[in-house]
């Protein structure tokens, strides 16, 4: 308890937070600075063309350039929306949403994680084609105004060739690492699973009802041999009182009261779904930045 008080949020993207809370991992704040991690990521023929980018003589700009506007903007957030529909959408995250409060997922039902990280990775391959061409039109855009903002824009390939292996080769472990949170909250829940009771199957209840009608039949009988014997007395009518019935054991759950057998699973893809958001904002920062510098007058 007193570890997990001292544990400290880390600190960056969504996608950082998402991950270090769904491993429950300690994630330290990075004791190099940010020139010093990225000279660990270029090669040193990376190293020579991010130097031309930056002394060489700045490409020309072409006489009729198009220039930026709403139509550019309204693309971008095209972009966007598309792919958050496509992750929100997608039925493997989305299928919680649409069933009703009382339905159960019936426990038969195979809980395999390679379903899980074959559509997260269809997802990662839609956001690297989409957020990929978007980021080369608005590059080609910002190298049509001026010769500091081609700069910029042949800077920006530059960088995306340099570090896209790596970047593609990061965010190929994010499965990875949902893995591990698929197995820990399946576990979590089959531990819960095994603490409850058995369910009443309806024995119990039946042994009562039997019971308490053995107990009425032996009043009764117990009645009659009494009046039988006292044969001087005045005959006096015996009227045997109904037993009252066994109140009834606790009867089945309902299908809407039951606890579903995998809840977990409605959980875990909520967890990848927020993670795949993060990951799409993480994919659109270098977009974000070609866009500040295009709206620059």
């Amino acid at each position: 308890m007193l570890q997990a008080l001292q544990r400290t949020a880390p600190s960056g993207p969504a996608l950082i937070r998402l991950l270090a809370r769904f491993a429950d991992a300690d994630v330290p704040e990075p004791r190099q600075s940010l020139s010093d991690r990225l000279s660990q990521w270029l090669g040193w023929t990376d190293a020579i063309a991010l130097s031309s980018a930056l002394t060489g003589a700045p490409p020309s700009v072409p006489a009729a350039a198009r220039a930026f506007g709403s139509a550019e903007e309204a693309e971008c957030a095209r972009v966007r929306a598309s792919l958050v529909k496509t992750i929100t959408g997608d039925s493997a995250f989305a299928a919680a949403r649409r069933r009703g409060a009382g339905y159960v997922e019936p426990q038969a039902v195979p809980a395999d994680y390679a379903l899980f990280r074959q559509r997260y990775q269809a997802m990662q391959q839609s956001m690297e084609t989409g957020v990929g061409n978007l980021r080369g039109r608005l590059r080609a855009l910002l190298a049509a105004k001026t010769p500091a903002m081609g700069r910029l824009a042949l800077l920006d390939a530059v960088m995306e060739r340099a570090l896209g292996e790596r970047e593609r080769n990061l965010l190929a472990s994010v499965p990875v690492l949902l893995a591990g949170h698929f197995e820990r909250l399946r576990e979590a829940a089959q531990q819960a699973q095994d603490k409850e009771p058995a369910p009443d199957d309806g024995t119990q209840a039946e042994s009562a009802a039997s019971r308490a009608a053995s107990t009425a039949a032996g009043n009764a009988a117990a009645a009659g041999s009494s009046a039988a014997e006292g044969s001087v007395e005045p005959k006096v009518h015996v009227q045997v009182q109904p037993q009252p019935q066994a109140p009834a054991l606790d009867a089945a759950p309902t299908p809407a009261q039951a606890v579903a057998p995998n809840a977990w699973l409605d959980v875990f893809r909520k967890d990848m779904q927020s993670v795949l958001l993060a990951e799409l904002d993480v994919r659109l920062q270098p977009v974000e930045g070609l866009l500040a510098a295009l709206r620059t007058r």
